[in-house]
């Protein structure tokens, strides 16, 4: 029995040798040196506090910080099959399943970074660049060497990264993704947009962008996601956006956009989410078109003074979940086909517009609503008792004429009810306003209304005697 663990372990050696000796051209090729030195230098000019040829001695393709990726090359055609490449470079901590390497309170932007990763794919930063006193810049007169083969390219809450949109912007064939949110980024949306054939999203949220949006964006056809959000962009939005037919979100919100809605949207046949809420569209009423694009879940027009009614044009909108129409000077009466048909509804936005009538007792059926707010509009009448169900989530404040039968009546006793902000609807009352419309015809004299009922009940039992 004493045999055994010693005959154990020469057969794992013989195994070992013998896998070792079949299997050498799968053994990971190590990280170019070049790479490797340039990488230390960047990794010094985010976070000088930290040492990190100290952390990291050994080959930063076997052992590096995380979110830093290479790649293996196998094929005996790649010239530099003897080394592995940096692929992917994350920066700026994330969270504790993301802990990219961390940014320091004066990170810079070392010019390394496009100069020495050929075979870059991703590059991320992720506020790293917080100190608006030491603005950072783009490197300009440089030649990107990773320019065939980035994809994505992400900037994210780097308010210090101060720098023209131009700049950025490069030959980069295949790139798939720009994202650059909450950053500094300046100037107008350029043409060069248009060499970036094979983007499929282009995030350009919260920067400071102004200009037009260049008509020609439709020739970058892969395009699924344009969101160019809280900006200063003015202008109309191009006719040419409906070309776009792989277009599955258009997000134009907080600029200063004018003319008309594109009619040209109908033709976005896979779009789900359209924001085009507080810009400067006006007096043409609620699209049409929007009936005719049933792939629409979510779609956002408030602070948009369109004014006209709310039309019928919700029985293919069926996925709908989210509606936002607030401030958007609307007249008129709620449809009681959006209960109807939006049976999907979790958000419903028509507060502060002018709307008037009732509450249409179909809102009982949007079971899924997490929010209906009709409030501060001119709705009145009986709040219907099926709207209930709904409870808390029915926000109707601000509506004078509204009221109801019994007072803190809701589906969930455990929330407050908006209908106990409403008056309690007044049955003698609604009596006397028959009385006082019967004296003004002059059909009756007003009388006390006691004996108007009497004289009511008497004849309605002469008119069934006789």
């Amino acid at each position: 029995m004493a045999l055994f663990p010693l005959f154990s372990l020469f057969l794992n050696l013989f195994i070992f040798t013998v896998f070792s000796i079949i299997t050498p051209s799968h053994q990971q090729p190590p990280l170019d040196p070049t790479e490797q030195e340039s990488l230390y230098k960047v990794l010094h000019s985010i976070n000088p506090t930290i040492p990190w040829p100290t952390l990291f001695p050994d080959d930063l393709c076997l052992s590096s910080p995380h979110g830093i990726l290479c790649d293996y090359p196998l094929s005996n055609n790649n010239n530099n099959n003897n080394y592995s490449h940096i692929v992917e470079l994350n920066f700026g901590y994330v969270s504790d399943e993301t802990p990219n390497p961390p940014c320091s309170f004066n990170s810079k932007l070392n010019s390394l970074l496009f100069t020495s990763f050929p075979y870059l794919q991703k590059l991320l930063f992720f506020k790293c660049f917080n100190q608006t006193q030491n603005q950072i810049s783009f490197p300009t007169n440089i030649t990107f060497t990773f320019s065939s083969n980035i994809q994505e390219l992400v900037f994210i809450d780097n308010p210090s990264l101060v720098t023209p949109l131009s700049s950025i912007i490069q030959n980069f064939t295949n790139l798939r993704r720009l994202v650059l949110i909450g950053n500094g980024v300046c100037g107008e949306i350029s043409n060069k947009v248009d060499n970036l054939v094979n983007l499929e999203e282009l995030t350009l949220s919260s920067n400071n962008l102004s200009g037009l949006v260049p008509t020609s964006l439709d020739k970058v056809k892969k395009l699924e996601i344009i969101d160019l959000s809280h900006n200063n962009l003015e202008g109309c939005v191009p006719e040419s956006f409906g070309n776009l037919t792989y277009l599955v979100k258009l997000d134009l919100s907080y600029n200063r956009f004018g003319c008309r809605i594109p009619e040209s949207l109908r033709y976005l046949q896979s779009l789900e989410f359209l924001d085009l809420s507080f810009n400067l569209f006006g007096h043409f009423g609620v699209p049409l078109f929007l009936g005719e694009v049933p792939s629409l879940k979510e779609v956002y027009l408030s602070g948009n003074l369109l004014g006209g009614v709310i039309p019928e044009i919700w029985e293919n909108l069926g996925y709908v979940i989210g509606i936002g129409f607030s401030k958007m000077g609307l007249i008129g009466n709620i449809p009681n086909s959006m209960g109807v048909y939006l049976k999907n509804l979790t958000y419903l936005g028509l507060d502060n517009n002018n709307l008037v009538g009732p509450v249409p007792e179909e809102f009982g059926l949007l079971k899924f609503a997490d929010e209906i707010n009709l409030e501060n509009n001119n709705l009145s009448g009986r709040v219907p008792s099926s709207v209930k169900v709904v409870g808390y989530k029915l926000k109707l404040e601000g509506n004078e004429g509204l009221c109801v039968e019994e007072k803190s009546r809701c589906s969930d006793d455990n929330n407050v009810c908006s209908f106990s902000q409403l008056k309690q609807c007044n049955y003698k009352a609604d009596m006397d306003v028959v009385n006082a419309v019967l004296f003004n015809s002059g059909v009756v004299s007003l009388v006390p209304f006691d004996t108007l009922m009497l004289l009511l009940v008497f004849m309605l039992l002469l008119f069934v005697f006789t």
